[in-house]
């Protein structure tokens, strides 16, 4: 049998320790003061009385996940905190966040998924998961195509910077297919619509049997990082299917935006 006063101490452990991350959360969203809380306003918003509030605060000062100003009297987040952070941050791989995502997309729609960022004007290729029961894409990993004629080029520009899209657009944009948009302003609306939907859309742009379909990734800034796709030939992929994939799509690119660090797409879910 347990010990019963080993039970209450582990008990006690587990609940000191929630009240501790309850401290450091209610500090990092406190967005009024860039000089931090008061003990009064810790409390109330923690839901902890101050007596242990000053309590759990202590060994968090002494670890540097909090610090305190000795005038004020205000916690902020100390420098460890920043160091967990950037470690988390640094392990964060784009391919491994998001390939089981992308692989089981691939098994839910039989259609090849692909995953890119954006370098210049043109998208490069970081990973390809293929249906070999499927009719095979030609693309693959390393290998760049431009920008304005994708879908996934398309999602990213959507949510990129004016600076960002007005760079892509300050060359001609030439037609790959007879349906590539090279008119500045008629991209501009599609953007638009991109962000209407939340997914966009590559109805023969770039190959002429091929349609796909994208959607933006964000990272812990909540800016975007990288798109995915879905592709296949039009036979397969008619406009009613683009209708279904493209929601999937868009939010597979939320899910992998979270594991991220995305609020933005952690709203969005809920």
């Amino acid at each position: 049998m347990s010990d019963p006063e080993d039970t209450s101490e582990k008990r006690n452990s587990s609940s000191s320790l929630r009240k501790a991350l309850s401290l450091l959360s209610t500090v990092a969203e406190q967005p009024t003061d860039p000089e931090g809380m008061s003990l009064l306003e810790l409390a109330k918003r923690s839901g902890i009385n101050k007596s242990t509030v000053l309590r759990l605060s202590a060994a968090l000062i002494d670890e540097n996940l909090l610090e305190r100003d000795r005038q004020s009297g205000k916690f902020r987040l100390g420098f460890g905190s920043l160091r967990l952070g950037q470690s988390y941050l640094d392990s964060l791989d784009l391919r491994s966040a998001a390939n089981a995502e992308l692989r089981s997309l691939m098994r839910k729609t039989a259609n090849t998924v692909h995953l890119v960022v954006l370098s210049g004007h043109e998208v490069v290729y970081l990973d390809k998961v293929e249906d070999e029961a499927t009719v095979r894409m030609a693309s693959r990993v390393g290998a760049t195509m431009p920008a304005y004629c994708t879908a996934v080029g398309k999602a990213i520009m959507a949510y990129s910077s004016e600076e960002v899209v007005a760079s892509i657009l300050s060359v001609p944009l030439a037609p790959i297919t007879p349906k590539t948009i090279t008119d500045p302003a008629a991209l501009r609306q599609e953007l638009a619509a991109v962000r209407r939907r939340g997914y966009a859309i590559d109805d023969r742009e770039n190959e002429p049997e091929v349609r796909c379909v994208a959607a933006p990734i964000f990272n812990h800034d909540d800016v975007v990082v990288a798109a995915l796709s879905v592709s296949s030939l039009t036979s397969r992929m008619t406009p009613a299917k683009v209708r279904e994939v493209g929601p999937m799509a868009a939010a597979v690119g939320l899910r992998i935006s979270v594991k991220l660090g995305s609020r933005r797409a952690a709203a969005l879910l809920t």
